[in-house]
């Protein structure tokens, strides 16, 4: 699994090819949850209105269908706690989440410009700062998310050697993050929020929100977002999806920016694609303002518990009287981290992965999520993935990663 190719692309491209596999690697959703029938009946109000339909069928405005930006901005706020806003002019909607964070770097960043990240984080973010000669520096986490300690040693080391104005952002997914499951404690996204504000001496440093997995909780009370943090709307930087919390083939996603980077990031976009699909965002309106969204993300949390409790159950019977082997219990989203003995290499350069693929199951190297700068690679951990499989596939993934970890050991 080497070469130029993304790592989580080979993984997927392996899940494919092999459909015997049992893949606990990439985070794709349950397919016998899709909405067909609730996407089917928007399909229909939308189509049956002759001007509403002809709307949607038209090229729609760079920024996006304006009622979608104000239902996400409303959204947002109620789900904060905090009072809706006036920020229409710095919402966007986007072909997914993923451009959204492409066109931030885009628009951030300069070679050699940095965004430090939690080790781990999300991979193919990490390949998405590179795409644009960005770097990527972690820095230590532990279950409540960055550790702000750490994260002040980093500015101060940009800092004491005179290159702070490289700094560009800090990257957070702060609920349920891909690939840790952990969630950024409220006192952490204080603290992590005044660093930023402390150490923008040259240049404001930006906090990114990924908010991927936020609707999909399945225990304890929610938190406000880092954008309840930040009132003036000129430091945070909201990346919203809708590919997990409802069907990733709708492809809409959002953002809510700075004023400025706002504007520089539409300029950037109307000269990539003149607007995000519009029947799309305008089917993801009528889904919201219908309540058929939230059906589905109650069905989705539904599913997806009965999954993790599945993992866990499963990662206890097989791992649990094992003291070198431990794994973060998520609240919510799709993963599970799993840390192996420190003489384990999970990686594609050790014997696991090959090992587990030949008993029938494949997982995502921990590797892949480190950032090549700051905090160490650790190469004996793996993201699991519980969204895919059945309970039942998922004891069963579990037990021949357990029997291929004991070959190797």
């Amino acid at each position: 699994m080497t070469g130029g190719d993304p790592p989580i692309s080979v993984l997927m491209a392996q899940a494919f090819a092999r459909p015997e596999l049992i893949s606990l690697a990439a985070g794709f959703v349950d397919a016998t949850s899709l909405p067909a029938d609730l996407v089917r009946t928007a399909c229909q109000r939308v189509m049956s209105d002759p001007r509403l339909a002809k709307t949607a069928l038209q090229y729609g405005h760079t920024a996006g269908y304006a009622p979608l930006r104000e239902a996400v901005i409303a959204r947002l706020a109620e789900a904060d706690g905090s009072t809706p806003i006036d920020a229409l002019g710095r919402c966007l909607c986007t072909a997914g989440s993923n451009q959204l964070l492409q066109l931030v770097v885009e628009a951030l960043l300069d070679e050699g410009d940095v965004v430090i990240c939690a080790a781990p984080t999300y991979l193919v973010f990490l390949g998405t700062i590179a795409s644009v000669g960005g770097v990527s520096w972690s820095v230590a986490t532990d279950e409540q998310g960055i550790v702000p300690e750490a994260l002040e040693e980093v500015l101060e080391e940009f800092r004491v050697r005179g290159e702070l104005e490289r700094v560009k952002a800090i990257y957070c997914v702060s609920y349920f993050d891909n690939p840790q499951g952990t969630s950024t404690s409220p006192d952490r996204r204080h603290r992590i929020m005044e660093l930023a504000s402390r150490y923008s001496t040259s240049g404001t440093i930006h906090v990114i929100d990924d908010l991927a997995y936020r609707d999909l909780r399945y225990d304890g009370p929610d938190s406000p977002s880092f954008a309840a943090l930040d009132p003036s709307g000129e430091r945070v930087i909201v990346a919203g999806t809708f590919s997990k919390s409802f069907a990733p083939g709708v492809r809409v996603g959002w953002g809510l920016l700075p004023r400025e980077l706002a504007v520089r990031i539409e300029r950037i976009k109307g000269n990539v694609d003149f607007g995000s699909p519009h029947l799309n965002q305008v089917l993801m309106h009528d889904l919201l303002t219908s309540g058929a969204h939230q059906v589905q993300v109650a069905t989705l949390r539904d599913v997806y518990r009965s999954k993790r409790d599945a993992m866990l159950a499963a990662l206890q019977t097989s791992f649990g009287g094992d003291p070198e082997v431990s794994w973060v219990r998520p609240d919510g989203g799709l993963y599970v981290w799993l840390t192996l003995p420190a003489d384990v290499d999970a990686g594609p350069a050790g014997r696991l992965l090959d090992e587990a693929i030949a008993r029938g199951v494949l997982y995502v190297p921990g590797q892949y999520a480190f950032a090549a700068s700051g905090s160490p690679i650790r190469n004996h951990t793996i993201r699991l993935s519980f969204g895919v499989q059945t309970p039942d596939r998922i004891t069963a993934g579990i037990a021949a990663l357990a029997t291929a970890v004991a070959r190797v050991r």
